[in-house]
């Protein structure tokens, strides 16, 4: 799993040790299991979310794992062109190479710990696949993608995309080391990461060595998910077993506990986690396909927009991308 790393932790900044005396870890209220699904032109998924209720969900309303898979040559795929109105998608990839392209003439190329950070917003199209050298020769290929909700005041924002490298991304450690915590967007105990967001949120990818444990402060303000992208491991202080697939949501709370266990199976070799939470918008959700709004009467003037060409159009050189 090559998204960025160090080979000592103890070189970065360190989390503050959480004191229980003052701080109050957050319960684990449920523990899901993703299904299997697949997506765009056919890669495979799991729906992170599934069996969740949206009240523990907002301000994010999707979120894919993407493979882990491991392509043979002409396997790989990507997605057609589509549109998106009244929120961002988040896509980080972990292992691999996947490209972009939007109609607002945004896009690029990410890989191995890159973030793609794209604001639909007021509407855009795009298109996601993996590049040509890649469907030629297969190879691996892992990441996540996040639907991060806009709160009625921003729907329709100007649409903008943020290219973030892995070099920006903020890494820190736990006091002891054991585990590597990279923030990709918020602040977590006053590292910030380089995401810029409407809503306040956090997200991080957090690999954590066999046997350890970290208790990451978490804004008491924001909800709490973490979602195992490969391992075992237990969350909470009442340790509640989990493994890949698995989602945990947590109640309220200072902090957040999660352990690596002692063995991991052959193909992982540590306990890695996807840990997200944000400030819930608490505002009623319409969504259908790939249009997030507040009423269904905006999602109907937004496939009636999408039908008359006003989310924009298919770039005419977009096969050289």
């Amino acid at each position: 799993m090559p998204a960025i790393t160090v080979d000592n932790p103890l070189t970065l900044p360190r989390l503050d040790p959480v004191d229980p005396t003052t701080s109050r870890g957050r319960p684990v209220l449920a523990v899901t299991t993703a299904p299997s699904g697949h997506e765009g032109e056919g890669f495979p998924v799991r729906r992170a979310f599934a069996g969740i209720d949206l009240k523990h969900l907002d301000p994010f309303i999707h979120m894919d794992q993407m493979g882990e898979v491991d392509y043979a040559p002409g396997e790989p795929r990507g997605t057609s062109w589509h549109p998106h109105r009244g929120f961002e998608t988040v896509t980080y990839i972990i292992d691999g190479i996947f490209e972009h392209k939007d109609s607002n003439g945004g896009g690029g190329t990410i890989s191995n710990g890159d973030t793609q950070w794209m604001t639909a917003g007021g509407g855009i199209l795009h298109i996601e696949r993996p590049p040509e050298h890649l469907v030629v020769s297969g190879g691996l290929f892992h990441g996540v993608q996040l639907w991060v909700n806009l709160p009625r005041a921003d729907k329709m924002a100007h649409p903008r995309y943020q290219d973030i490298g892995s070099s920006h991304i903020k890494l820190i450690s736990s006091p002891d080391g054991g585990a590597l915590i990279r923030i990709i967007a918020g602040e977590v105990d006053g590292h910030q990461g380089p995401g810029s967001t409407y809503t306040p949120i956090s997200l991080v990818h957090a690999t954590i060595a066999p046997g350890a444990t970290v208790k990451l402060p978490w804004d008491p303000s924001f909800n709490a998910l973490a979602f195992v992208l490969a391992g075992d491991g237990t969350v909470g202080a009442e340790r509640r077993p989990v493994t890949t697939g698995q989602m945990t949501v947590f109640g309220k709370g200072d902090y957040l506990e999660i352990s690596a266990a002692d063995t991991q199976d052959s193909r992982t070799e540590s306990l890695e986690m996807f840990i997200l939470g944000g400030q819930p918008i608490r505002e009623p959700v319409a969504m259908h396909g790939p249009f997030v709004m507040n009423t269904r009467e905006e999602l109907v003037t937004a496939f009636e927009d999408f039908q008359a060409g006003r989310l924009g159009s298919i770039p005419a050189n977009y096969e050289s991308m």
